[in-house]
């Protein structure tokens, strides 16, 4: 398994080998490769904030994206992401929300089996999961940054593809994006008490005091909560590398605080 780096025409993007599929379009896209100037340069997807990108610009960098992936932007379905740990069920009613039709939800997660209908997710050093079943064609797109880790989303999410459209953990595949890492991720006290008032000691696996903080390793608590609830370690593929290193690839909340844009990962069901 591997993250595969991608450039079409400067549009710089990773496929997750896990998810190859000839129904499955996917990618996790960088900051590179849009048309966005300034602390928003380049491939920016917020349009929000306090110096907001103009939305010319971030529909231009949608479109980019979707296009070199082959997916329609008109099919776009957005997360409306406030940390918490609702999964948003994803029906044709749903087209377009986001942007190009207001949104009437908030949802850290997003799920369908409907075939075109490209969810997407977005983050700035929080972790951005792809799931697929290619036994009952379902998909979903899941943000966790600490608190969605902590409400152990991504496994929620799993859970809500089994009530909704039959899926079978061990047939769903996962794909872990690039995220902020231990090396940069340091706390004070509240985010190891949540994870352990949530998983128990297990989850101290993932946690290594700092002088006077902790490191946490959150790609590596979601991949263990994906395998405790039935999705099999050789079905999750996990990108190694850090937004916070990287901010000539990704942006990092923790880096830029909100002068900064956002990247995504986005993922559809083909007919």
């Amino acid at each position: 398994m591997a993250f595969i780096q991608h450039d079409r025409g400067g549009v710089i993007f990773h496929t997750a080998s896990i998810l190859d599929h000839p129904r499955i379009i996917h990618g996790f896209s960088t900051r590179l490769g849009g048309v966005s100037d300034g602390f928003h340069a380049s491939l920016n997807f917020r349009g929000s904030g306090p110096e907001p990108d103009s939305m010319d610009n971030v529909r231009e960098n949608f479109g980019r994206f979707c296009a070199v992936l082959g997916a329609d932007r008109e099919d776009l379905v957005l997360s409306v992401q406030v940390h918490q740990d609702t999964v948003r069920h994803v029906t044709a009613a749903d087209r377009g929300k986001g942007l190009t039709i207001p949104t009437d939800y908030t949802a850290d997660a997003l799920v369908t089996n409907e075939p075109n209908l490209n969810l997407m997710v977005f983050s700035a050093d929080c972790i951005i999961i792809l799931l697929h079943d290619p036994v009952t064609a379902s998909i979903g797109a899941v943000h966790a940054g600490w608190r969605g880790t902590a409400l152990d989303l991504p496994a929620k999410t799993v859970r809500e593809m089994g009530r909704l459209f039959g899926a079978q953990p061990e047939n769903i595949r996962a794909a872990i994006g690039a995220g902020i890492g231990p090396c940069c991720f340091e706390t004070h006290d509240d985010v190891p008490d949540a994870m352990t008032a949530a998983f128990g000691p297990a989850v101290g696996a993932y946690i290594a005091p700092k002088d006077a903080k902790w490191t946490v390793d959150l790609k590596g608590v979601n991949a263990w909560r994906l395998q405790e609830c039935g999705v099999p370690g050789a079905q999750i593929d996990i990108c190694p590398i850090c937004t916070a290193c990287h901010t000539d690839l990704y942006w990092s909340h923790r880096k830029t605080g909100d002068r900064r844009g956002v990247q995504g990962a986005l993922i559809g069901l083909r007919p």
